[in-house]
C-alpha cells in the first residue's frame, strides 16, 4: 500500500472517492459534506491532496483547503474504503496530509470540524485542540461547504456558533502539551450536544 501526495495521474479515482464519501454519509447518518468528482479533481490537480493506493485501487483520501487568504487551512474529505477501515489507515493519511499542510503553508492555522470520534482522537494526537467556532475561519465560502450536510439547519439556526460537529484547531505558533484523549468524556459531551441541538431542532 502507498500513501502519497496525489498527482494528475490519480484524477481517474475522483469518481470512486466522491462515491465513497457519499455512501459513508448515508451509512453513518451523521453530518458529512458531499464532494463532487470535479471538486476532488481540482484538489488533486493543485497538489493539495493525499491518496492511499493498494494494488491500483483507491483505499483512502484527504485534501487541503485554504481559507482566509492563507491564514487558515483545513483538512477535509477524509475517507477510507469500507474494507480497509479499522486498520489505522485514516490516522496515517491524516498524518501525511498534516505534514503536507505544514510544508506548503507553514504559518497557517490548521483546523477542522467533525462529528467523528476517531477523527477527533487523531486530531488531538497531532496537536489540535477543541475550540469554539469563532476561533475558526470566518470565510463564508468555507461554511457554504456545509450546505450539503443534513445538519446545516442547526448551523444556520445557531448563527454559525455551534453544530453537532466539534471545531478543532492547530496553531503552529503555540506549543501544546501532549495529553491523552479521553474518549468517554468526548462521547458524553457529544451526546449532550446532540440532545440539546436536535431537541431544539424538533421543537
Amino acid at each position: 500500500m502507498k500513501i502519497l501526495r496525489a498527482k494528475a495521474e490519480h484524477i481517474s479515482y475522483a469518481k470512486d472517492i466522491s462515491k465513497c464519501i457519499d455512501e459513508s454519509a448515508k451509512n453513518r447518518g451523521t453530518g458529512i459534506a458531499r464532494r463532487t468528482p470535479e471538486y476532488i479533481s481540482g484538489k488533486i490537480q493543485n497538489g493539495n491532496a493525499v491518496i492511499a493506493i493498494d494494488k491500483d485501487q483507491f483505499v483512502g483520501f484527504c485534501y487541503i483547503e485554504i481559507w482566509g487568504h492563507g491564514k487558515y487551512v483545513a483538512h477535509s474529505g477524509l475517507i477510507v474504503a469500507p474494507d480497509q477501515r479499522g486498520k489505522g489507515l485514516a490516522k496515517k493519511i491524516k498524518k501525511k496530509v498534516f505534514e503536507l499542510s505544514l510544508e506548503k503553508y507553514p504559518d497557517a492555522k490548521v483546523f477542522g470540524i467533525t462529528t467523528g470520534m476517531a477523527v477527533m482522537k487523531i486530531n488531538y494526537e497531532l496537536g489540535y485542540k477543541p475550540v469554539h467556532f469563532s476561533e475558526l475561519t470566518d470565510d463564508p465560502e468555507f461554511w457554504k461547504g456545509c450546505q450539503t450536510c443534513k445538519n446545516y439547519d442547526i448551523l444556520t439556526r445557531t448563527e454559525r456558533q455551534m453544530c453537532l460537529c466539534t471545531g478543532m484547531l492547530y496553531d503552529p505558533n503555540k506549543k501544546t502539551e501532549n495529553k491523552t484523549f479521553n474518549t468517554k468524556v468526548a462521547l458524553r459531551l457529544k451526546k449532550i450536544k446532540e440532545s440539546l441541538l436536535l431537541k431544539k431542532n424538533k421543537s
